[in-house]
Order: C-alpha cells, then structure tokens, then sequence
C-alpha cells in the first residue's frame, strides 16, 4: 500500500511538491535573484526558506509511508506452510507464487486465492467464514472436486500433482470464477463453490490444502480496493488559485511601476544621470523599465510568503497530534488509541456533508444475543419492580446458571421468571426450549467434556441454540439420522426424519423428529407473517397477544421469529415420507412437487411463541448518528448484508425510524424497472423536461455538472440493492440516482460488492460540491475508504486492512463525533482565520513599497531596512500566528458537542473562500495607505525637538515599519477568541523582540563591526525618543484598527455566524455554565409493525448437507450418556 520506496522518493516526491504553484514560483525568484542586472535583495532570502519548505514537507512524507511499509511488512512476513519437494516448510506471505500447493489450519487467514485440492472433513468439505469480504458473518460451505479430495493431507500425492488449470484473468468480481483443470487427460469444470478466497479465515475445518491460482496484487480482495490516490483539502486546491490570483495582481503591480520608471527615467532621470549616473549596460528609459519589472517581482514576492506552507505543515502537524492525544477517543479495552495516519487532511474534517457507513463491524459489533422471547402469551426478558414499573437492565442481577453444568458461561439473561417455568417443569416453555434444541442446522463440536462450541451458519441460530441450552435443553451432538439433546439433565436421543430448509421464498424452516418415547412432531420456526398463515384456528387469541409482542420487539429494534409445532399421525406420515422420497428424486419440476409438499405438512400448527434476537450495535451509536444528522451530515449505509438485517440495523441505530413519510426500496432487476422507481418514488412532477436542471442536464458541456442541493417535502429513507444499484450506476441513471439518493434523508445500500461502495462514493464527490467520508474496518471497506476524500478505519473484529488505507483511525464509530465536532471543527476554524490574517499582514506588509514606488522614482528602493524584511515573516509574526492557529477556539469541546448545528458553516465553506479572501486583500490594500501616508505625513519637513533634523529615510523607515507590527500585532488580539499564556508570551514576545533587535542593530557597536550590513546607525535612539512620532505610530493604529471593530461589531448585532450566536446565548445563562446533565430517560415503549427479518443464511440452508451425512467426521462424537472423552480409544472405531 506503500507510495515510494528508496530510490522513487526523491523525485516523485519533489514531482508532487512542484505541483504546488508556489513552491514552483519561489524556484523561479531564486533563478531571477541570481541575475546581478535585476536582483534587488540578497539570493539568500529565498533559498532558506524553500529548501526548509521542501525539506518539512519532505520528512512528514516520508514518516508517513514508513508507516505504510512497516505495516504491509507485517501482513506480508505472515508464515504459511508450503509443500516443496515433498516437505512442507514455512514460508513468508510475500515468496507464495501462482501454482504454489499451501495448506491452512483451522482460524487461519487465507493467503491468496486458492483452488481447494482436499480437506479434514469428510467429502472435503471446508466451512470458511468471510466477514472481511462482504461483512457476512454466518458461515459458507466449499467443496473440493472428487478427483482431488482423493489426495487427502498424502504429501507424496500432493507434490505428484501433476495437472493444468485455466481460468479467467484476475478480476474484481467476488461471486464469479471460470475455469478448467485438465488432469490425466480428463477436463473437470472450476467455479466459485470450489474457490478459498484471500480475505476469508477458515473455520471448523483441521487442515485444508489449496493451490495459488491469484497472488498479491491479483487477489480478488486487492482488485477491489482501488488505487491508493494523492489527497488534497478542498483549501489546498483554493489556495492553488488564490496564488496565481495573487500573481496575476503583483504583475500588474510591477507592470504599473515598470511603466512608471520608464516615464520618469524618461523625463526626469535622463538629465540627472551627472547626479545619478544609470547602471551599467542601461542605455535607454525602456530598459530600465524592463529591468524595473524584475526587481519589482522580486521586492514584491512577499504577497505569497514561502512562509505561509511552512506554516500551514506546522499547524496541520500541531492538530493531527491533538487527534493522537486525545484521552476521549482512546479505548481501553483494547488499548487502541485514535491515529490522525495523514497529517495533511485535518480542515477537511471540519466540512463534512456526507459520511459512507460500512454496517457489520462498524456500527454494529457483530454479536448477537438472545435478548426476549414471548411463550404462551407471556413475554420473557423485561424486569418489573415491586410497582410494576420495568427496571434498567443494568441495575439488575443477571440469571445465575451455575445449576446447569453445560451453560454457556457468557450468555447473559436478567429475568428471572422465565428460569422459574423451566423449573416449574411449564409445558409450553420446556416445548418452546425443545424447539430451539431442535430445530437448525447448527454443527456442535465439543473438544473437552462439556466445553461445547456451536457451528452455525448465521449468527442468530447460533444464538437460539445457546439460549436453549442455557435454560436446561443441551443440544449435545448430531448424526445424519439422530439428535442428542440433554434435557434438564436427562441425555435423549430424537431420530431426526426430515429437514424441511429453509430458503428466500419460504422464510421457514422445519425438522420432523420421532421422541424417544415415540411420538412424531414437526418443529417449525420463521418469519412471522409466513407462519400466521399457518396456524390452526384455535390459536387465535394467543396470535393476538403474540402480535402485541412481537410489535414492541420490533420497536426496539429486535430481530423476531416465530416458533410453532404440530403432532403428526403415524399413518398420514408414512405416506407423506413416501411422497416426499418420490418428489426428491423426480428428475422434473423437483423444486415445485417439494415445496408444495411442505406445504401440505406445515398447516394447522400450535402457535408456542417468538423470539427476539438483538444485533449488538456498537456503544453509543444511535446517539451519534442523532448528534451527526443535527450537524446537517447525511449518512449512507454500504453493507453487502442482506437488505432484511440492513433495513433492521438502520431502525435500531435511528437512521430510519417510523416518522418517516416513507422509505423507498429500489429493487428493480432491469434498467428501465430502476428508471421508473428511481423516478416515481421522488418528486414525479420534476421530471418533466421544462425543470430547469434538467435543462442544464442536456445542455451540459464538457464542463463538469455540480447539481444543486434539492429538498424533500418530507423526511424520507432509499434503499438500494446491489443489483439495482448495479443498473443504477451506468449512463444517465447515475444523475437520477443522485438527484433521488440526495433529497432523501438517509441511503441504505445493501448486497453491494466493494467496488460498488467505492463507486457510489465516486457518484457523490462527482455530482455534489461536498466533501465526502468513508468509514469502515474490513477489507472490503478498502476502496471507498480510498476513494472518499477522507477516509476512516476502525480498528476493530475485522481485521487491520481498513485501518492500513485510512487517514484516520479509531477503535469505536461514536469517537466520528468528536473527530468532526471538535477536532475537525477547530482545525478548519483555526486554518481559516490563519490563512485571512496572513493574507492581511503580508499585504499590508508588501503594499508599502508599491506607494513608496511613486516617491523614489519608480527606482525599486525598499522602504524598510533589508533586515526588517528578512526577519517579518520569520521571526517577528510567525509565532503569534501559530500561536492562534493551534490553540484558538470559538467554544470549548464540551459546547461543540452540545450544538451540533455550529459544524454547518463549515459545510458551507462559510469562514475561508474567495469572496473572504478579496476582503482580506482590501482590508490590506487600506493598512497599507494608513502605513505608508501616516508616516510620510509625519516625517515631512519635521525637525526633533532641539532642532535637529528627522526628515530623513531612515527615520521613515524605521517609523513605517514600527507602525506595521504594532498594527498587526493588534490585528492579530482581535482575532484570538482563547487566550492562552501561550499567545500571550508570543504576542508580547514578538514586540519585545523586534525592538531588541532594532535597537541592537541600529547601535554603534555593529556599525563598527560589519559598517556595509548595518547603515541604520543611531536611528533607533534618535526616533523613537520623540514623542510626535510616538503619537503618529498611535494615529495610524487606530486609523487601521477602528473600521475592523467597528465592522465586526456591526456584522455580530445585524448578521451573526452561528457561533456568535451561541456566545450570546451563553453570555446569557451568566458565565458559560455547563447544562445540566440530561435526566436519564426512560426507554420508551416503541411499537412497531415493521417486521425484521431473521438472519438466515443468504443461501440454502445446510439440512441437505446434514442428512446427507456428507459433513459428519467418521466418528462417533457421542455415546448415549453424557460421559464421553473425544480421545479414548474406545470412541475411535469408524462408522456411526
């Protein structure tokens, strides 16, 4: 992920540092100070500071990419086992090449993109989860072609291998591969079933070998995550142009005083050459005219000081250190403070307007907990004191299972009540428990005696299962034919006689299983509006207090399922298996004759109850999002989860709530289905071709179209798939994605691949003057957070490849406030007011000379001492201004938090632009005249007072240039809104400083020393003891000082910025008193009738994989008693 290495970094990176027009600019003057016809001050001056520019900039730079080489050198010195000349040995990441034979334990990453060849499990079965791909976390199944899950982990016929593979060429499609391997002459087709791919960790499987078909760069993961970009602020690119404005401004300057000594050389200098001889080789008025221009160029160039980037680095470095100190965006649980990775992007954070969100892992923490469920009528899960009032959660016991030696220790449940009817040995609950141990696809693993692992496919059916085998009802162990539950103590063994799967349609699922005792019962769990339909008549009172149930679930965000059963009689299913057997073999139309025999059973079932399943959102993330929607930030959600979990989480978090006119889903499949919903789900009537943006539509040029900011009459939610979006980015749709995408309040796009994220970003930076942010923490968040102007990695489940692309990087999403609210909104307030007074003071300081032109024949004396000059920008306003620019602050952090709305007026650009710079510039081009006519006025013709003369130029310029850092020493006190000791010591510190030197450079003693350097002799003592110049230099503050005050005191009574009127506010409530802390609110008891899904896998289910018994080890993993150790001899014969 790295830029340069040893030998490109010096030259691409002084290429990049060119491309600043300045830095180019200020090779051009040095060039021009070598010539001796025109160079008017010293060469030095202007090679110091460039070298110094190049050189801070140089080093920041190369800090940050040895950041990046360190950490790809981690990723890239992994070890995995490679098998060479029959032997595995270790190997590094980085030597695996295509053709390589590697093999893989349980947990570990997968290096590249492998072919699977074998595996422990039987048919070579290998489970894979890939989270850091598409942020699924339920488990996926591949598996190994016949012909080579013969080789087994047999070294010797591994490295016999001898066959030839051909397929695609690298790509970024995650869901697609073609290809053949030709082995012994025999062609055997390749697809994506059979693909491990980099990105994935292997899961549940001992060992797998695979062979490299993609390495490196060609992996699908890193085809996927976007060239590595050169970002830049949007005040960069302003300043950019500001600069050749200026340019275009100091040439006109020296143009006007080229002419001006052409004339006056001609008129007047001509017949003064006996006084005034002209300089060697100048034989004529014009070309001393000509050489003028030059000269001028170089006295002038201070309008753009060097300085300013020097500065600028400084205060961007000053503030990302602020990020990395800041104790309220560490996190102690894993030690993970939040990084600023680029020191070069921090005023950007102060004008977000649209933040791209990953879901899985980073608002949530992918954790699912059985949370509430509601049996016969009763719900389970909320705790009630004495008065029937609930109680917080956290103010409660949780439920001791020590009773239960087969508990999972770290399921946590606070009712009590519902331990209490498992005891009571309640019917309804003990079936409901059966159920849940019953009825899923999950695989047990049990390495200790009672230290049992579930192996779900999704998250949610691994913890329906948990719950029950909290509460007494063990599911222990699974064979294609039997389940072993340990009920209340008690081992029993269920013949499992049919898995009835689940999949998109039905939303269901169903086993029929025969008790030890003999009855036969089908177990049915699913969505509940699915299984109403199925119910028996008399379930109807009990379905209506379900309902209310399932409704308040919802509210809070919760995922439900219902769970029903029916009693089965022996003869009527003797004949439905037999149709059944019938219908899985027909040839034709076996999908249809299946479904609709499960239809046939699942009718008339015993409603038993729902479950509520919460998938654990991040701390604080609802509140964030409240808080980042009131700073008028729009949130996009990309997950490549399924529309039913995104839409689920966007409620849960306050993305989408029941207050909405409505929310949009776009899930057309062809282009013109999402034309027509894009269209009629916003505005119809700004369709027609007389809307006046769509007029700009058609005109548009090749100039590229920035649309206006439309609103919505209402508050409304999109959700977009993957598919659409897919049809949704091509052509002229995009503009209508935009426009729709845009006007609605939140955008939930889900199944998108990564380079959809990035491309959706792309969509927004293209069509909308705003600045973009993409946060996330998988592999697959990599592109978009590339590709977004800034990007943020969470460093959290998911792996480090997000953090590793990121500007910025924490460990918790609700730290994105602070970084905007606070860090974000200081660094833009403090380079905003920085750039506007550094503008000022060095107009103010360079338009003196152009007035002087006029007085001293357009000849290119400078007014000031040539000290002066070299020192201003160095050392006597330099620290005053870094002073401001990384300790100021409009209000303290704790207020930016609490008024959110102070972050708009960076959005909208408001504090630094070019209309503020042209005030700027006027506001100099007025202290200017101040300084130069004030002391001109006062200097001519006076005499001290014993008489002496003081009308000279020295006294002049010693006046001239005492007043300019008087004034703008003032200037820069009216713009400090925080005084620090800090500002204090620099403001004071400077003015002392400047006359120490003056009058240390004026004295007797240096003129003796170095006579040619110093010619101000005496003036300092022979001025400033005079009190008329002393009452000048006040004159001429107040002139300069005066409209500013007055100007801003008038803009904070008739216009004011959002953060006067927060400090009149304040002012109000009496010395800025912190509000009260908010009252701890009471959970409101949100009803909902919107639905969410339950997580079931995207694919089939397992329950084909299951009775097949394809996926069972060859050995008993348990006897009928709960006794069992899984290395005794005893249990290692073979076969079930």
């Amino acid at each position: 992920t790295s830029k340069y290495n040893f030998f490109t970094f010096l030259p691409l990176n002084l290429f990049e540092q060119f491309q600043r027009i300045a830095n180019a600019y200020f090779l051009f003057l040095l060039i021009l100070q070598l010539i001796p016809q025109i160079s008017s001050l010293a060469w030095f001056t202007t090679v110091v500071p460039l070298v110094l520019v190049l050189a801070v900039s140089g080093v920041k730079d190369a800090i940050d990419d040895f950041n990046r080489h360190k950490s790809d050198k981690h990723v890239n010195n992994r070890p995995v086992q490679v098998l060479i000349n029959g032997m595995l040995k270790e190997q590094k990441w980085m030597n695996v090449q295509v053709g390589d034979i590697i093999k893989l334990e349980n947990n570990n990453f997968v290096t590249a993109d492998l072919l699977l060849l074998s595996s422990s499990e039987p048919h070579s079965l290998t489970y894979i989860e890939t989270a850091e791909l598409d942020g699924e976390t339920n488990l996926k199944v591949k598996q190994a072609l016949t012909v080579t899950a013969e080789l087994g982990e047999d070294l010797q016929k591994l490295t016999e291998f001898n066959g030839e593979i051909r397929c695609e060429a690298p790509n970024n499609k995650l869901d697609k591969f073609t290809g053949t391997l030709t082995l012994r002459g025999e062609k055997y087709a390749l697809d994506n079933e059979k693909m491990l791919l980099r990105g994935c960790t292997i899961r549940n499987t001992e060992w797998c070998f695979g062979l490299v078909i993609y390495a490196g760069p060609d992996t699908k993961l890193m085809q996927n995550s976007g060239k590595t970009t050169f970002k830049r602020t949007s005040i960069d690119r302003l300043m950019n142009v500001l600069v050749l404005v200026i340019f275009a401004f100091l040439a006109l300057m020296c143009l006007i005083l080229a002419i001006g000594n052409g004339i006056w050389e001609h008129d007047k200098g001509y017949y003064f050459q006996v006084y005034l001889p002209w300089a060697e080789g100048v034989n004529s008025a014009p070309y001393s005219g000509f050489l003028m221009f030059w000269s001028y160029v170089i006295i002038l160039n201070t309008v753009v000081p060097i300085s300013l980037y020097v500065s600028v680095e400084i205060i961007r470095l000053g503030n990302s250190f602020y990020i990395d100190w800041d104790r309220k965006m560490y996190y102690p649980l894993n030690d993970t403070p939040a990084q600023a990775r680029t020191t070069t992007l921090n005023e950007e954070l102060g004008q977000i307007k649209y933040i791209f969100s990953d879901k899985t892992g980073t608002l949530t923490q992918n954790i699912m907990c059985f949370n509430k469920c509601s049996i016969n009528g009763k719900s389970y899960g909320d705790v009630y004191d004495m008065s029937g009032q609930r109680i917080e959660i956290n103010e409660v016991k949780k439920v001791d299972f020590s009773y239960n030696p087969l508990a999972d220790p770290k399921f946590a449940f606070y009712d009590h009540s519902l331990v209490e009817a498992v005891k009571l040995n309640d019917v309804p609950t003990h079936r409901f428990f059966r159920l849940l141990s019953l009825c899923h696809t999950v695989m047990p693993e049990e390495k200790k005696e009672g230290n049992l692992v579930y192996q779900a496919q999704s998250p949610d059916e691994g913890a329906l299962v948990t719950a029950a085998r909290n509460f007494g009802f063990v599911f222990r162990a699974r064979t294609p034919e039997t389940i072993t539950v340990v009920e209340m103590g008690e081992t029993k063994i269920y013949k499992l006689l049919a898995i009835l799967d689940f999949n998109n349609v039905r939303k269901r699922m169903s086993v029929i299983v025969r008790s030890p005792e003999g009855d036969l019962t089908l177990y049915c769990k699913g969505a509940d509006t699915i299984l109403y339909e199925l119910l028996h008549p008399s379930c109807n009172s009990l379905k209506e207090e379900t309902t209310e149930h399932l409704n308040e679930f919802a509210g809070e965000g919760l995922r439900t399922l219902v769970v029903a059963y029916k009693s089965l009689e022996e003869d009527y299913f003797q004949d439905w298996i037999r149709r059944h057997h019938e219908a899985s073999t027909a040839l034709e139309g076996r999908e249809d004759k299946l479904s609709e025999l499960y239809e046939e059973i699942e009718k008339d079932l015993m409603l038993l109850g729902a479950t509520a399943i919460e998938d654990k959102l991040q701390d604080g993330v609802p509140q964030t999002i409240e808080t980042l929607a009131k700073a008028n930030i729009k949130i996009w959600v990309l997950t490549g989860d399924k529309q039913e979990t995104a839409m689920n989480i966007g409620y849960s978090c306050n993305l989408l709530n029941d207050d909405m006119e409505d929310v949009f889903v776009i899930e057309g499949s062809t282009s013109d289905d999402v034309l027509n919903e894009l269209r009629k789900k916003m505005k119809p009537d700004s369709f027609p071709d007389s809307d006046e943006i769509n007029i700009q539509f058609q005109k548009s040029s090749k100039n590229q179209i920035i649309l206006p900011d439309e609103q919505a009459n209402g508050m409304y939610g999109l959700v977009i798939t993957g598919h659409s979006l897919a049809y949704a980015l091509e052509g002229n749709m995009e503009l209508e994605l935009v426009r729709t995408a845009c006007m609605c309040k939140v955008v939930i796009c889900c199944r998108v691949t990564p380079l959809q994220k990035a491309q959706v970003v792309e969509l927004v930076k293209k069509y909308k003057k705003a600045v973009t942010l993409a946060i996330g923490d998988g592999a697959n968040d990599v592109s978009m957070i590339k590709t977004a102007h800034i990007g943020v990695g969470i460093s959290g489940q998911e792996g480090m490849q997000a953090v590793l692309s990121s500007d910025f990087s924490f460990a918790q999403f609700r730290y994105l406030q602070r970084l905007l609210l606070v860090h974000g909104r200081w660094s833009y307030i403090r380079m905003c007011k920085f750039l506007k007074y550094f503008f000022y003071k060095n107009f103010a300081f360079t338009l003196v000379h152009f007035w002087y032109g006029f007085f001293s024949g357009f000849s290119a004396q400078t007014v000031y001492d040539e000290w002066f000059i070299t020192l201003y920008n160095l050392v006597y306003t330099s620290l005053p201004v870094l002073g401001m620019s990384l300790f100021d602050q409009d209000v303290d952090d704790h207020w930016s938090m609490v008024f959110p709305q102070l972050y708009v007026p960076g959005q909208q650009n408001l504090y630094f632009n070019k209309v503020v710079f042209v005030k700027c510039m006027l506001q100099g081009v007025y202290s200017s005249l101040i300084l130069f006519f004030i002391p001109y006025g006062a200097m001519y013709n006076t005499v001290r007072s014993d008489g002496k003369a003081i009308a000279d130029y020295q006294s002049f310029a010693l006046m001239a240039q005492t007043c300019l850092l008087i004034v703008v020493s003032v200037q820069i006190g009216l713009d400090t809104s925080y005084w620090t000791v800090v500002n204090q010591f620099f403001i004071w510190g400077s003015l002392s400083v400047y006359f120490a030197i003056t009058f240390t450079m004026y004295s007797d003693g240096m003129y003796l020393i170095f006579t040619a350097s110093f010619p101000f002799i005496g003036t300092a003592r022979n001025t400033l003891s005079q009190p008329n110049v002393w009452l000048a230099i006040f004159l001429s503050i107040t002139l300069c000082v005066l409209p500013v005050v007055g100007f801003r005191f008038l803009k904070a009574q008739l216009k004011p910025t959002p953060s006067d009127k927060w400090q009149k506010s304040a002012g109000q409530t009496s010395t800025k008193k912190r509000p009260p802390p908010p009252s701890p609110k009471r959970r409101l008891r949100r009803t909902s009738t919107r639905r969410s899904g339950y997580a079931f896998s995207h694919q089939h289910g397992f329950g084909a994989l299951i009775m097949s018994g394809r996926n069972m080890r060859p050995k008993s993993p348990f006897a009928t008693t709960g006794t069992f150790s899984p290395n005794s001899d005893k249990y290692k014969h073979k076969g079930l």
